[in-house]
């Protein structure tokens, strides 16, 4: 079971490497989708061993960065896909976990509504209801919509076709995910946050979330 991990990152040129690097601890190989950054965040990691560094040349969007790495996953035959952030907000050493859960779920997404003590409050609102909602429209219980800390089984990501580019893409995985029939279970992790600003713009992102709620 062969197991890699995809990681879109947008100008993290201080965080990019230590993340590549500790999750090379627990995937076979990194699959580092550089989505049009300006800052060379992709120059501390283009020589690593292990790495596969795709560089999409204008910024298009978590979704899109997202859909790239999982094309190139598919096509090498992985049969397990994690996805995590390159800002130091998912710990890597969770990732066993995730690829544990893979074993009965097709989805596994990390839940930090347990403990909301490090997640910011507006963050805390739009979270509840974007999860609320989704359930609705999904008939299952999503705990935490927005968690980008997740696993896939290869089997799923072949299955369904996304078509939006935002972080609102992470939505629509759930959506198409369920309709398929495929299977979606958690795995609990801390909110961890760092006092830099959040890339999310929240009524762009709130309105694609919308679009995905109405439209799909």
């Amino acid at each position: 079971m062969s197991v890699c991990a995809v990681i879109p990152f947008y100008n993290e040129s201080n965080t990019v490497s230590e993340v590549v690097l500790n999750t090379l601890n627990f995937v076979d190989t990194v699959i580092a989708v550089n989505d049009g950054s300006v800052d060379n965040s992709e120059l501390k990691i283009e020589n690593l061993e292990r790495v596969i560094l795709i560089n999409l040349k204008k910024n298009l969007g978590k979704g899109a960065a997202l859909k790239t790495g999982f094309a190139k996953a598919i096509s090498l035959n992985f049969s397990k896909i994690i996805t995590l952030d390159a800002d130091l907000q998912h710990d890597p050493e969770l990732i066993p976990d995730f690829i544990s859960e893979l074993d009965h779920y097709d989805i596994v997404i990390g839940n930090r509504l347990n403990n909301l003590k490090g997640m910011p409050l507006q963050r805390r609102l739009s979270n509840k209801l974007s999860s609320f909602l989704l359930s609705l429209k999904t008939g299952k219980q999503i705990l935490d919509s927005q968690c980008g800390f997740r696993g896939y089984s290869s089997s799923l990501l072949q299955n369904i076709e996304t078509t939006y580019s935002g972080f609102e893409a992470e939505s629509e995985i759930i959506v198409l995910g369920v309709r398929k029939g495929f299977e979606i279970g958690f795995v609990k992790i801390p909110a961890k946050y760092t006092r830099r600003k959040s890339k999310i713009r929240p009524f762009k992102t709130i309105l694609g979330f919308l679009r995905v709620i109405i439209n799909k």
